[in-house]
């Protein structure tokens, strides 16, 4: 005799159960009702013949073998909508719902300027658009919840092909009276002993300033780390020490009246590339190959101090 299988809905109930770890939330998130999210997972329960969630007056827990089954569970749903969206991308390219994730280094830079040409340019799109560290946001991206990932190059992460988009140099912030303040064509030699503030751990723009950190000699704040850029660069007006931001950033992080300055670095300034990562086993290369296409065409217009990088030569096939 068949073994009974679990079917979609039941998987995407418990998946909606371990994103929300309440079943009224959850159930509001799918569109259904919480008694019929609770017959789902109860159902996919029998159907297993084990526990996979523990039920309090408080929270919603998984067992371990309910974490476990949520993993597959994830990249069992995203294959199916992978699927769905095979299907409309063969009607017209770049159209349906785009799972984007994006670092937070670059999402309140990016964004703004970028989306509305993107909006005007590809109306039939849909950007569902979710902001975490580079290691969640992997992380989702192999398990199938986000369909690309807007981040710094490269991942080396198995299974994920890239498309650059742009380079972006780092610029110093010090105080407005700091005697660097203003320069140009810094040797990064010129931070050697000097007190560098950084992001917290996860950021992976902390890491990239670290490296220049050890090139330069100059030493980090350990005690002073922050969550958010815009925490540190008030830290730097308030004389704390001096930080590294991506160029995209200048615009909002540093403007009149904050006691800011900037200086920049002579060539080869450090600098980071950013670019889409996908799943190469992705049924819609093709799209995400054109979505690149479209960004880079439309960062010349966002007025950020980026360099728009050409498209690989060559794009890897969707693997099986």
């Amino acid at each position: 005799m068949a073994q009974p299988q679990p079917t979609l809905a039941q998987l995407r109930a418990l998946v909606g159960v371990a994103d929300h770890r309440h079943f009224g939330r959850a159930a509001t998130s799918l569109h259904v009702s919480q008694p019929t999210l609770s017959s789902a997972v109860a159902a996919l329960e029998r159907t297993l013949g084990i526990q996979l969630v523990e039920r309090t007056t408080r929270s919603v827990l998984l067992t371990p073998v309910g974490e476990e089954i949520v993993q597959r569970a994830r990249g069992v749903l995203g294959a199916v909508d992978d699927i769905a969206q095979l299907a409309v991308r063969a009607r017209a390219p770049l159209s349906g719902d785009i799972r984007l994730g994006v670092i937070p280094t670059v999402a309140p830079y990016l964004l703004p300027q970028l989306l509305p040409s993107l909006r005007a340019r590809r109306p039939e799109a849909r950007l569902r658009l979710r902001e975490a560290q580079t290691s969640a946001l992997l992380e989702e991206l192999r398990g199938g919840s986000l369909d690309l990932a807007l981040l710094a190059l490269p991942t080396d992460e198995p299974g994920v092909a890239e498309l650059p988009l742009y380079d972006e140099d780092f610029v110093l912030v010090t105080p407005v009276d700091h005697p660097m303040a203003g320069s140009a064509a810094l040797p990064v030699s010129s931070l050697c002993g000097r007190d560098l503030l950084l992001l917290e751990d996860g950021h992976c723009f902390r890491a990239q300033a670290l490296d220049v950190c050890r090139e330069a000699g100059a030493r980090e704040r350990s005690a002073l780390r922050a969550a958010s850029l815009s925490t540190i660069v008030q830290m730097v007006a308030g004389g704390l020490g001096l930080t590294l931001i991506p160029a995209a950033a200048v615009g909002v992080e540093v403007g009149e009246g904050r006691g800011l300055a900037t200086a920049t670095f002579r060539d080869p300034a450090p600098r980071r590339r950013i670019g889409l990562a996908y799943r190469t086993t992705s049924a819609r290369v093709a799209d995400w190959t054109l979505l690149a296409a479209e960004i880079r065409e439309a960062l010349p217009g966002t007025g950020l101090e980026v360099t728009p990088v050409p498209a690989p030569e060559r794009i890897p096939a969707p693997v099986g």
